[in-house]
Formats: structure tokens, C-alpha cells, sequence
């Protein structure tokens, strides 16, 4: 069987794909520019602070998304159809050998960046190696062995096989060497004058707005939105009144109600687009400490979450509520479903589950519940303030969990906090936090409790939150990573659903398409159910293919 994948590029094509310019001037100009409307882009992130990295975590860039219109990705994956084969992007084609642990990279010609240098073979071997050098670079946790360029072609070697990684590779945003090879330290530099090869580059920043121009140079042609304006809003309200106003025209918030709230607006020009996948949320328990170092109590709080009530409530019935025990989203993950497990749906059991603490050595006092030790169980769900969907549902399972008898307090945080000094050390007991999707279910579950991404409490993980150790579950991802065929994957994903509903790492809530809302007043040719060429979010490598496909509304 030939595992060999290579991806070509057709610069014809991708041309009349993606990047088409009509050469039109917009009707829509704009009172200070003359030349087209500012797209203003809104995230509900607070007070920013000036960091333009496009690795660090939480940098404003990143936060609020134009560091993806500033620097650019080796190839365009599809999150809204993971399984379709990548557009050919700043690479022209990645050539995989049989087992997937190398892959050569051909640049494209003819791209340079926004300094006017050449962009070339060794700015990609340059922005790998800079991850090879320093781990908390490479946030995508790729097993690299070794990178070397060599004329026009770029060949990375990995420890172990990366079939589920592809995309992980392709989406890895590429700095200049000439820039960066002189950095102290690439970790904590703040990068305030970013050069990239994006079509946008950085005009001002403020701790509430980062405002970006087109490049008139851009080896993609010049883009149709001459300005775009990032702007940071105080928490969801804020974002939401933003969008229905009009005052932001792209964005991603949860609104309640968002049909009457948002849509109802301005029904002609108004939308939300919702991208399915094979992506959850899920509350990340801590499996190291009290009480979710106890299998009993983690496997009790799932059977008293009532997912179709959070779904209603929490999303206004945006996200799909999880039904299957193995957290799949149902249908998008139907061909993924282990047999044994077909059929098998999360139900509210309240009595059940205070029965099973019973036979695990709880008890109560009064209405408190009391663990084996002796120790009245309590604990915190953290998310950060301004989170409304995310925080209305740990108020539910706080409710839920006072029907064992548990005590568990909601504490909303701050962001970067959150981003930087909660989550990625393991500062906390219970909280809500995405998966990343992708064409299989690997990611969903690696995210989760795959052990290869295990850190001590205390040092920062990439995934794998909660610190779940199963030598079982471990073994079978790295057996689904490096299968030579289908029914190997099989067995091995088999394994790791088992394992998942067996010890409970963390709690499936409910499906997480990638959602955005968008308004076609001023620009029209956002991706959407008609056409799924990609996610629709301001903050991901997409961005920079959307902007490129926006052209004025009145053309």
C-alpha cells in the first residue's frame, strides 16, 4: 500500500481559487482612506498588552488575530472539511515519505517580505528550527528530529510517524530568519515591529486596538480591504452590542438568542456561520489532585451533567449537545464510532451516581459529601470573566454537583491569567477548555489525556491539561499515529474510547463547530454553508485566505 501523499501546488489555480482581484475600486469608500470601507474585527478579550509574537500564547496578536494577516502558514487546511487535501499556501507542495516521518517542503517562489527581503527555503527551515531550539516555541508539539534546507527544498524529520499531524505542520506560521536569528530570546521577545509575508502589515497599536494596512506588494495580489481594525471589547456583552450595531463587522462571541438578537438586526446582511468538526469543549479535570484524583468522583459528576440542559441554556442551542459516552460529535464522527459503544448515550443518573460513591467509601454529612479521608469534597470551576456561555454552564454543573452533595464554587478569572498562569501549569481544578479538531479524532482525545503530552504540575503543557496518565490510552495513540493501515487505527482508537469512558480524564460537555458572525453591508465572499471553504474565525491562519476572497459588496 502506497501511504505516499504528496500536495502540489497549481499557482494558476490557486490564483483563480483564492486570490482573484477584480482590479475594481469599492463603491463602499470610506470617509478617511477613499479606497474601500475599514473592516472593523471585534473579540470579546479585554485590555491587551503590546506583544506581537506570533508564537507566545496570548500575545495581542494572536488574541485578537492579525498576527494570521501578518504571517502566514506553509499550507491553507480547511477546518470547515479537515479531510480535504490543503491549498498550497507559502509552500507549493509537501512531499511525505511512506511512513510520515519526513516531509520536503518546496517553497514558493517569488514571495518576499513585507521589508522587501526575499522569503525563501531557509526562513522555513529557520522558523522549524527555532522550535526545535526552544520547546515553549513549539505549541504544536511535533516530535522533531532534525530540519535542513538545501536549494529550493526544505526536509524536516520527526522521531515518529505524524499521519495525524499533518495539518500541524501546514499550519505553522513561518517567521524571517534575518529578523529572528538575532533575537536573545525568542520566548519572551515582544516583536513590536512584526515583518511577515501576509498581505496586511501593522499600522498602530493600542491596549484596546491594533489597526493593519494592505500591502501593495503582496505576492498574492493587493487585498480588497484596504484597513482592517482590530478592536478588543471588555467581555461578550460588549462584542455583541458591537456586531448588532454595526459599529464591528466580523467577530466571534456567544450571543443568546443570536437569531432574534443578531440576525433579526439586519436580516439582509447580517450572519453566523457555524463550521462543524470533529472539535468538543470539554471541562478539564485535575487528575493529580482532590476530588479528581479519585476515579469515583470524576466518573459520579458525569452522570449528573444533563448536557441537553447546558446546550439550551448555556449556547442558546448553538453548539450540538454530545449524546454517544465516548464525547464523539454525532453525526460529524459516526465512521470513528467503536461498535461496542454504538448506541450507548450519556444519561442523568443522580441516583446511580450517589450509589457509586457510596461503594467507593463517601459518605455525608447532612447534605455535605464526604470523601473517603474524611474530607468534605469542594472545589473550583475557573473560567475567565466576560465568558458568558462558558461560565452559565460551570453555574449548571456547580448545580449538578450539589445534587452529590459536593461543593464547587464558579470563579470567574482574568484572561491572560487564565491563558498563561492557570491552565497551561495545571493551577486549577476544573475547568472549561476546547479541543482542537482535525480530520480524525486524534486530536479530540490527545487533547484530552494522551500522556506523550504529559508535563509535573507546575510546567507548562501544551495539552493534556489535567495531567490523565494511562499507559494504555498512551500506547494506543502512538499506535494510531504510526499504523500502516485503517484497521490498525481502528483497533487502536477502539482502545482509546475505551479508556475514555472507563477513567473519565475530563467531561465531553458539548460539539464545538468553529463559530463566527459577519456582516455583508461592506464585503461579501465570507465562507458559509453555501460555500465552506474554510472556517469562518478572524483568528486562525484562515484568516488571511478570507480576507483575500472579501470583495466590495456593491461589485
Amino acid at each position: 500500500m502506497n501511504h505516499r501523499r504528496k500536495i502540489v501546488a497549481v499557482m494558476a489555480g490557486l490564483a483563480a481559487a483564492t486570490m482573484l482581484m477584480t482590479g475594481c475600486s469599492s463603491a463602499n469608500s470610506n470617509a478617511n482612506s477613499g479606497e474601500g470601507a475599514v473592516l472593523t474585527v471585534g473579540m470579546p478579550n479585554g485590555t491587551q498588552t503590546e506583544n506581537q509574537s506570533p508564537f507566545a500564547t496570548g500575545s495581542s496578536a494572536l488574541s485578537l488575530g492579525y498576527a494570521f494577516v501578518i504571517y502566514e502558514p506553509l499550507m491553507m487546511v480547511n477546518d470547515a472539511k479537515p479531510s480535504e487535501d490543503p491549498l498550497p499556501w507559502l509552500a507549493d507542495s509537501v512531499d511525505w515519505n511512506d511512513d510520515y516521518t519526513q516531509a520536503v517542503i518546496t517553497p514558493h517562489d517569488g514571495v518576499t517580505w513585507s521589508d522587501g527581503e526575499d522569503f525563501t527555503a531557509d526562513d522555513i527551515a529557520f522558523s522549524i528550527q527555532l522550535r526545535i531550539d526552544n520547546e515553549a516555541l513549539n505549541t504544536a508539539a511535533l516530535p522533531y528530529e532534525s530540519v535542513e534546507s538545501d536549494g529550493d527544498a526544505v526536509t524536516v524529520t520527526f522521531s515518529a510517524p505524524q499521519f495525524v499531524n499533518q495539518a500541524k505542520l501546514y499550519d505553522l506560521l513561518i517567521v524571517p530568519e534575518h529578523i529572528w536569528k538575532d533575537v536573545d530570546d525568542p520566548t519572551t521577545w515582544t516583536n513590536t515591529e512584526p515583518v511577515g509575508t501576509g498581505p496586511y502589515t501593522l499600522k498602530s497599536w493600542t491596549p484596546q486596538a491594533a489597526t493593519v494596512v494592505a500591502r501593495d506588494d503582496y505576492w498574492g495580489g493587493e487585498p480588497e480591504v484596504p484597513e482592517i481594525r482590530y478592536s478588543s471589547y471588555n467581555d461578550n456583552n460588549a462584542l455583541t452590542t458591537a456586531l448588532t450595531t454595526g459599529e464591528a463587522q466580523w467577530g466571534w462571541t456567544f450571543i443568546a438568542d443570536y437569531e432574534n438578537v443578531y440576525i433579526a438586526k439586519d436580516p439582509e446582511h447580517n450572519h453566523q456561520y457555524a463550521a462543524a468538526g470533529l472539535g468538543i469543549d470539554a471541562l478539564f479535570l485535575n487528575n493529580e489532585e482532590k476530588p479528581f484524583d479519585d476515579l469515583a468522583f470524576r466518573k459520579a459528576l458525569n452522570m449528573v451533567v444533563d448536557r441537553e440542559n447546558l446546550v439550551k441554556v448555556a449556547t442558546s442551542g448553538v453548539n450540538p449537545a454530545l449524546t454517544n459516552v465516548t464525547g464523539l460529535p454525532l453525526p460529524a464522527g459516526e465512521d470513528f464510532l467503536a461498535d461496542a459503544f454504538a448506541g450507548q448515550d450519556f444519561e442523568v443518573d443522580v441516583e446511580g451516581a450517589r450509589q457509586l460513591l457510596t461503594d467507593a467509601g463517601y459518605t455525608w454529612n447532612g447534605e455535605q459529601l464526604v470523601d473517603p479521608d474524611g474530607t468534605d469534597v469542594t472545589f473550583t470551576l475557573i473560567n475567565p470573566a466576560g465568558w458568558n456561555d462558558y461560565l452559565t454552564a460551570l453555574d449548571l454543573i456547580k448545580t449538578a454537583a450539589a445534587e452529590l452533595g459536593a461543593v464547587a464554587t464558579v470563579e470567574a478569572g482574568n484572561q491572560d491569567a487564565w491563558f498563561a498562569d492557570v491552565i497551561p501549569p495545571g493551577n486549577f481544578q476544573a475547568s472549561l477548555h476546547w479541543t482542537d479538531g482535525g480530520a480524525t479524532p486524534f486530536d479530540m482525545y490527545a487533547d484530552m489525556m494522551d500522556g506523550a503530552q504529559y508535563q509535573p504540575l507546575g510546567t507548562p503543557a501544551n495539552w493534556n491539561f489535567g495531567r490523565f496518565q494511562n499507559d494504555e490510552a498512551t500506547a494506543a495513540f502512538a499506535a494510531y499515529a504510526s499504523a500502516s493501515d485503517q484497521a490498525e487505527r481502528d483497533a487502536a482508537l477502539e482502545t482509546i474510547q475505551q479508556v475514555f469512558v472507563d477513567e473519565v480524564p475530563a467531561l465531553a460537555i458539548w460539539s464545538r463547530p468553529a463559530t463566527a458572525q459577519y456582516s455583508t453591508a461592506n464585503y461579501v465572499g465570507w465562507p458559509s454553508e453555501d460555500d465552506p471553504y474554510n472556517q469562518p474565525q478572524p483568528t486562525g491562519s484562515q484568516a488571511a485566505q478570507i480576507l483575500m476572497k472579501l470583495t466590495p459588496a456593491s461589485e
